[in-house]
């Protein structure tokens, strides 16, 4: 009897267990189980239409079968991206709002602002990559220069009269390493979008412009621009003709990587889910086929990964921002 007694202690002891354990856990279970449970939003740092926001829109398509709920695409603009990362860490931390954006360009900005808005090693989860892009190296297809060193060559001979174009984070670093390190005087003229450089860049106002990887593919497949290197330490499948800034002297690796983010809070059933679904599309020949059009390889990475890389790309702008002694914006 007595032994009868125990063994029901010990059931009703794990039963008790049990429960308070679904107690505990069930509110991200529930929540995970649910999700999505309305719209979806994909949020992009850039205008509508730019090379960027065709990436968003591109998985938006794509992703709303897994989703099984509408993808609503926000273009928040400015401050280098962010605007939209801002606009992202202080949303409902439910898997609602994804930050589809360059994962780089957040770890570069904690070190080209002062006073960044959004401390994005605390504020920001990494679910899932996209793609690795290089920028691309570009003059004017009417310039006489077929290589790099032409270019260098020339920036030399002209002193500070050189000027070159940027517009976003990877170009501005990749700028001012190349300068650095062949001791040019050239000078850096920022613009809004790589589109508003395209009439400078045509008349000669700038003699060269440093592009991200999707306006600079699409200008060149259109006959504007020659790319003569990318930023990234190894070619890509996308482009394989195209060589390295490395390759060519100049030591960098300046790698872009397309990712979705959520706020930290969300809970982790739900950034696995998020990562489970662009994996599954990033994964299909028509995804490689469309992200090799746009100069990018696909790139398929779990959550953890993704942080640790996300991570290592903050402590790395530190040193770019070094190397390249570039001073922080107010």
């Amino acid at each position: 009897m007595i032994q009868d007694e125990n063994n029901l202690s010990r059931r009703r002891f794990n039963s008790g267990m049990i429960a308070a354990c679904a107690t505990v856990m069930s509110p991200s279970i529930v929540r995970a189980q649910s999700y999505p449970s309305q719209d979806v939003r994909f949020v992009c740092a850039f205008p509508a239409g730019s090379g960027a926001d065709l990436i968003v829109r591109w998985y938006a398509e794509k992703l709303r079968p897994l989703f099984g709920r509408t993808i609503i695409v926000e273009n928040r603009i400015g401050a280098l991206g962010n605007v939209a990362t801002q606009y992202t860490a202080l949303s409902k931390p439910d898997g609602h709002t994804i930050y589809v954006h360059s994962a780089g360009a957040l770890a570069a900005n904690m070190q080209l602002f002062k006073n960044p808005p959004v401390d994005v090693a605390k504020e920001i989860t990494v679910c899932a990559a996209i793609s690795r892009q290089p920028t691309f190296f570009c003059v004017d297809q009417s310039k006489p220069w077929k290589s790099v060193a032409e270019v260098t060559a020339f920036a030399k001979a002209r002193g500070d009269k050189v000027t070159y174009g940027t517009s976003n984070p990877m170009a501005k670093v990749m700028g001012a390493i190349y300068k650095e390190l062949n001791k040019l005087e050239a000078v850096e003229v920022v613009y809004r979008a790589s589109a508003d450089s395209m009439n400078d860049l045509k008349s000669g106002a700038i003699d060269y412009a440093l592009y991200d990887n999707i306006f600079g593919a699409s200008q060149a497949r259109e006959g504007r621009v020659r790319i003569l290197a990318v930023s990234s330490d190894v070619r890509l499948d996308a482009n394989p003709d195209i060589a390295t800034m490395t390759e060519l002297g100049t030591p960098m690796n300046v790698t872009g990587w397309f990712s979705a983010m959520v706020p930290s809070a969300t809970p982790r059933p739900i950034v696995e889910q998020i990562n489970k679904h662009f994996n599954q599309v990033t994964a299909t020949p028509e995804a490689k086929q469309f992200l090799n059009s746009v100069a990018s390889d696909p790139w398929i990475i779990t959550p953890d990964q993704a942080r640790d890389f996300f991570l290592r790309d903050i402590r790395d702008w530190v040193d770019y921002v070094r190397i390249a002694k570039i001073e922080p914006q107010g």
